[in-house]
């Protein structure tokens, strides 16, 4: 009996143990509030409502784990939901984990994964958009940015002494054909006999020290038969019919943090080209410079301002954001928000990136206030 109750021990002390090595988290950011936007429609009228997409950040649900597997390695995996609180309805063109759906290894060399996932353009410039995926950020001006993902991806990502290498391969960036990252358009790909039709990748290189960083990326995504450019300043699409068309984004940003203030900045260059005389290539030259501050423990107040450049459609819009967040708590906080965009005479940019329903007339300039709450779990 007495050596049953050890046996019986030692199995559970190894049970325990083996639990003990893995773990799984669930997360998630639920955020909404009410906004105004002026000159909404080409009458110049304007809204107030409650934005589908986002406040200061996307709400998402999500599960991620880790399994220790010895000498440094571990398995991970991320299932990532996005909704709408608005509605309740889920994001990503109705995938259930429409952000992130991955599984790979973490070791001493870097970390290799599979599945739908970020590319390089998401990653790098993190640290130097102060703003982030915010309703009045980025993503007003190129929706891809804070929606850069694909399907059918390898990625690596490694750290070593302060500088990041990434890269990533997609076999196909939309399998479920839904154009679900706004400017990517829809390209199912994985077509037998068309190697490149669909394909997307990505790099980048940054290195981040304990006051500032710089970071370099760069992203090419070929077309496919129902493919197109998609962009937000009045500009009908860019048909992209076949694997020799290309949406390529470069980038190269950088952030510093000096007597309590962070500053970042950066700039993306947007050049789409197709091998048809009869499609107009599309160029953009999208720049942003922010700050943000700590004036106490519970206050945080950051800024943007951006300027884009499309010449040959001779379009350009100005933008700026002002942002103060209150911390209620370590997972919940009130914010308050305004932004101003002027659009040149050919050019209809929205200043809210909230679900769409405000593309002013061309020429007209916007004002978008937006007051929200955030909670996270």
């Amino acid at each position: 009996m007495k050596m049953k109750q050890i046996a019986a021990a030692a199995v559970f002390a190894l049970s325990a143990s083996a639990f003990a090595q893995s773990s799984v988290t669930l997360y998630g950011i639920v955020d909404t509030g009410i906004e105004y936007v002026s000159h909404a429609n080409v009458k110049g009228d304007s809204v107030i409502r409650m934005p589908g997409i986002t406040g200061e950040v996307p709400s998402r649900w999500g599960m991620r784990g880790a399994e220790d597997l010895g000498g440094g390695y571990k398995a991970v995996f991320t299932l990532e939901s996005g909704f709408n609180v608005r509605g309740g309805d889920l994001g990503q063109g109705g995938r259930l984990f429409g952000r992130q759906a991955w599984v790979g290894v973490s070791g001493p060399y870097g970390q290799l994964s599979f599945g739908r996932q970020y590319t390089m353009t998401f990653w790098a410039n993190t640290d130097s958009d102060i703003i982030g995926p915010d309703i009045y950020g980025l993503g007003s001006l190129d929706a891809y940015i804070p929606n850069a993902r694909s399907d059918n991806t390898i990625a690596y990502k490694g750290t070593f002494s302060g500088l990041t290498i990434g890269a990533t391969y997609s076999f196909g960036r939309d399998s479920a054909g839904t154009g679900n990252s706004p400017g990517q358009g829809t390209c199912a790909g994985q077509i037998a006999g068309s190697p490149t039709n669909c394909r997307q990748w990505s790099a980048m290189l940054k290195y981040d020290s304990t006051n500032f960083g710089l970071a370099a990326a760069y992203d090419e995504q070929r077309g496919g038969a129902t493919a197109a450019a998609n962009f937000f300043n009045g500009v009908a699409p860019v048909a992209l019919t076949n694997g020799a068309d290309k949406d390529v984004r470069i980038q190269l940003d950088g952030w510093a943090s000096l007597y309590g203030v962070k500053i970042g900045g950066g700039w993306l260059g947007r050049r789409v080209a197709t091998d048809s005389p009869a499609v107009p290539n599309v160029n953009s030259d999208l720049f942003y410079l922010g700050a943000s501050y700590v004036i106490t423990p519970a206050i945080i107040i950051d800024g943007e301002g951006y300027r884009i450049v499309n010449a040959k459609q001779n379009a350009r819009a100005t933008m700026g954001t002002l942002r103060g967040t209150y911390l209620l708590s370590k997972r919940t906080s009130v914010y308050l928000q305004g932004s101003y965009l002027g659009n040149s005479a050919h050019a209809a940019y929205s200043v809210s990136s909230g679900g769409g329903g405000t593309t002013p007339a061309p020429g007209n300039d916007q004002v978008g206030i937006m007051a929200g709450i955030r909670h996270m779990f």
